[in-house]
């Protein structure tokens, strides 16, 4: 999860926290510059000191006013977080600008309000978008004032990783991302495992994998023998997300409609990864459908 202001840690938590930016001479840079995560809900002192990514401090981030509908296509690996450009309209206006790249992560929003008691525009509601989940970043967009036409976009030409060694680099408070995740596993299915189990694992693991490779069985009745090996195909790999479901990948629309009689929480383990700590509970009660497939 964030910590708090000072810390930069990777979440799918990220839509409750947002950038602010602290002074820092390190690399020679002078001005506020420095990205960390704090809770939205700053002091006054923290809002006067927002000003923003400062673009300067590496030559991959890039600052660019689009309109609010760039056309542009955003995607994210299955972690759901670090929003990036996956396609672009050639006839929109980000492809025109010549700025803009498939891959580009997006990194902060400010809408351009105009004030037409000045000559200039102004900007307000900034939202920091590094590392928030595709929701978010999407919200973002949703909550632009209705009179808002132009956005200014702070985008980083690189991959995910390189943007989270930037952060990660900057300032001495970075705190690395955790490799590895607990996963605490109840086995309802097993009277001979009345205490939870504790596994460790790395960040992204399958938890069907997981399980499986540590002798913990997930299939019911028969389908123990007769299920898919985690081929995605027969359905029968249930498992309850009892705690952390935000630190598991979004359900498809499949794996949502099979599941679709049985609480949220529940998922099939085959296609599930978890990128945060998570209890994960076997055996969980299912309908009766679901012995059938």
């Amino acid at each position: 999860s964030f910590a708090s202001s000072g810390r930069w840690v990777v979440s799918p938590a990220a839509a409750k926290s947002a950038f602010v930016t602290h002074p820092s001479s390190r690399h020679g840079i002078s001005r506020s510059s420095v990205v960390s995560w704090s809770s939205p809900s700053s002091s006054s002192e923290d809002e006067e000191k927002e000003e923003g990514i400062d673009v300067s401090v590496d030559d991959r981030l890039y600052r660019v006013r689009l309109p609010r509908a760039p056309g542009i296509e955003w995607g994210t690996d299955l972690s759901f977080c670090f929003v990036s450009v996956r396609e672009m309209d050639p006839t929109g206006a980000a492809f025109a600008s010549g700025q803009v790249s498939v891959g580009d992560q997006i990194c902060e929003m400010k809408e351009v309000v105009y004030d037409s008691n000045k000559d200039d525009d102004t900007t307000s509601k900034l939202v920091n978008t590094v590392g928030a989940p595709f929701d978010a970043v999407m919200g973002g967009f949703a909550n632009l004032s209705k009179e808002t036409r132009e956005v200014d976009f702070v985008f980083f030409r690189g991959t995910k990783d390189e943007l989270k060694a930037l952060c990660k680099g900057q300032g001495s408070a970075a705190q690395e991302e955790p490799e590895f995740i607990t996963v605490t596993v109840q086995e309802m299915g097993n009277p001979n495992n009345a205490a939870p189990r504790i596994l460790t694992a790395p960040v992204g693991s399958n938890v069907r994998q997981l399980l499986v490779d540590n002798d913990i069985n997930v299939y019911q009745s028969l389908t123990r023998w007769t299920n898919c090996k985690g081929k995605q195909l027969c359905g029968t790999c249930i498992v309850n997300i009892k705690e952390g479901s935000t630190n598991t990948n979004r359900k498809s629309m499949d794996e949502a409609s099979t599941l679709r009689e049985n609480p949220d929480s529940y998922r099939l383990s085959c296609i599930t990864f978890a990128y945060g700590d998570v209890t994960v509970e076997t055996f969980p009660p299912i309908q009766a459908s679901q012995w059938t497939r």
